[in-house]
């Protein structure tokens, strides 16, 4: 019953995004939330791919734009994952849990990020679904990386256990400008005949939104429609 609701009612919102996104819950604005942000070295690279910017550079000007529309509403917490004095693999900050009015803190530490490491995306949402107490208490995490799981982790095994033992968990995932290198990233579950596959597992499994995004302005809306308040009528 839950997802003939989820189907019926939502199609406008995934239509809406402009951007290829699924259908998905959308949780309330009274359900607090973990933003999962990649810092990965990858993040502050110069390529074909993202341009005169760098993707760290337009990621910050999307947090900066869509946070203060998003704090006054729903308590978020921040989540970092690759730069740090650990492994390439290792480095998992979790800045603080859900708070309310997140914009400044969010923007401040994405601001003075310095991207470096891998990108242990499944531990990382991991970590937030648990700073979300997931098992006891109704939560939302989105992800934002620019690529798939590079430190060997499974982020669809977790996504299968998360669903099991979730209270009630929605993970998002946003792909911004995302890459996948098949020949150097440590992902057992890549799958060799998909272009960017991007945890897309995480969201499919837990009834989230999987949105692919290129610009600044799709990257905005992403956020805005995952972490924001959607009025759905």
């Amino acid at each position: 019953m839950k997802r003939l609701f989820q189907t019926g009612c939502l199609a406008a919102v995934a239509l809406s995004l402009g951007v290829n996104a699924s259908l998905a819950q959308i949780g309330d604005c009274a359900t607090d939330a973990m933003l999962v942000f990649d810092g990965s070295a990858s993040m502050d690279e110069i390529s074909f791919e993202t341009g005169p910017n760098t993707r760290i550079v337009e990621a910050r000007q999307a947090i900066r734009r869509a946070m203060p529309g998003i704090a006054p509403y729903r308590r978020v917490g921040l989540m970092i994952y690759g730069p740090g004095p650990n492994g390439a693999c290792q480095n998992l900050d979790l800045r603080f849990g859900p708070i309310a009015d997140a914009a400044e803190p969010v923007t401040d530490a994405v601001d003075g990020l310095r991207p470096d490491g891998l990108t242990p995306l499944t531990e990382a949402v991991r970590q937030a679904a648990l700073a979300l107490d997931y098992r006891n208490s109704p939560g939302v995490v989105v992800l934002v990386t620019d690529g798939n799981e590079t430190c060997g982790g499974r982020p669809c095994d977790l996504a299968q256990a998360l669903n099991a033992t979730a209270r009630d968990l929605t993970v998002h995932v946003i792909g911004f400008r995302a890459v996948v290198d098949f020949f150097a990233w440590n992902n057992p579950e890549q799958d060799p005949q998909a272009s960017t596959t991007v945890a897309r597992c995480l969201s499919d499994e837990t009834g989230g939104l999987f949105v692919t995004t290129e610009t600044v302005d799709e990257l905005v809306v992403a956020l805005q429609r995952t972490l924001g308040c959607p009025v759905i009528g």
